[in-house]
């Protein structure tokens, strides 16, 4: 998910469809990546 909003520049709807899963789902995982993200840059 983190590769086609972030490099494909696809949107959560796009992406959602790309991996056939719903929008409420990516939306979600996205949350969660951005999440980790963070915290792993703050941990260093």
């Amino acid at each position: 998910l983190v590769k086609l909003r972030y490099f494909a520049g696809l949107n959560h709807a796009e992406a959602a469809r790309s991996l056939g899963i719903s929008e409420v789902t990516a939306k979600r995982w996205w949350t969660y990546a951005r999440a980790w993200l963070y915290d792993e840059i703050r941990s260093r």
